[in-house]
């Protein structure tokens, strides 16, 4: 759902010129396969720092409008997402879920679950510590990374050697996702429109009471059951796609169960806004204190 104007296009690919003189602070390792889902492959790119490594791992979920192609890798790439992160020592799995067009919202929640494992069962080659576990995104890879946060899959002792692994997270970073698929700003959320991310077959054949349960099903706000990691959360108030409602009811859902949330609003900002680099690197000092620090 991450959608940018050609304005913010052209002023990130001009950032990115400039800063292209500079060697950039991470080894990048295209296309590696995480998982299988319905017979195709799942794929990631790994960040890898240049200098100094401080043992931490971002899951950053590659997803918009609930598609991952390679653009959204370079979308987060223009929001400098690698270059900063990489820059303070975290190493960055950029997972790809799948795209709506094959996998409905379950699916690519599962899809997540076997990229976290991967992550975990390769934690000692990639030098990071599997208990403490960052995941970002933003919009549609907001919404998968907070779903995952707030249902992850426990560790299952008689499956297979990475499903022996649970899927949990200790911190969450994410930016305007969607999570509450009943309640859509001041309106009911059009469900009609993501008909295949609830059914890979659509709404067609689905009753009222079965659509409903599916939505629920996949709505973050609508899924904390108990304890989840700490959160934070930004959102533009001027966000056309997304309301900054659906990041208001979720932080206030997660308080009201007692957990960390923290929800900060960019005046005027849009779905992203120009300056995003500021506030992606406002999260990483999050993620410091929580993961590093801590």
């Amino acid at each position: 759902m991450v959608r940018y104007t050609s304005v913010f296009l052209v002023s990130v690919l001009c950032m990115a010129f400039t800063a292209g003189a500079a060697e950039a602070p991470y080894i990048q390792h295209v296309d590696l396969v995480y998982g299988e889902s319905h017979g195709a492959g799942l794929l990631m790119d790994v960040f890898v720092p240049t200098g100094p490594k401080n043992g931490i791992g971002i899951v950053d979920v590659a997803s918009g409008a609930w598609h991952s192609d390679r653009g959204k890798i370079r979308d987060h790439k223009r929001a400098e997402m690698y270059d900063i992160y990489c820059g303070r020592g975290y190493t960055v799995f950029a997972i790809r879920p799948g795209s709506v067009t094959r996998f409905t919202g379950e699916d690519m929640l599962n899809n997540i679950y076997q990229g976290i494992r991967y992550v975990k069962s390769n934690a000692e080659d990639y030098e990071i510590d599997p208990q403490r576990l960052g995941i970002t995104g933003a919009s549609a890879g907001g919404h998968l990374a907070s779903l995952a946060a707030v249902r992850p899959s426990p560790a299952k002792p008689k499956g297979k050697p990475q499903e022996q692994l649970d899927t949990s997270v200790a911190a969450v970073g994410v930016f305007f996702p969607p999570t509450h698929f009943l309640k859509w700003g001041k309106t009911k959320a059009p469900l009609n429109r993501i008909g295949t991310l609830l059914f890979a077959d659509g709404l067609a054949s689905k009753s009222e009471d079965e659509i409903k349960e599916q939505a629920i099903a996949i709505s973050p706000a609508l899924q904390i059951t108990g304890k989840t990691p700490p959160f934070l959360i930004w959102h533009g108030d001027a966000d056309p796609l997304v309301p900054l409602q659906q990041s208001e009811v979720f932080v206030k859902a997660l308080k009201k169960a007692g957990n960390e949330a923290t929800l900060k609003v960019k005046p005027g900002g849009a779905h992203p806004w120009l300056t995003i680099p500021e506030e992606v690197a406002d999260m990483a000092d999050w993620f410091d204190t929580e993961l590093v620090k801590n």
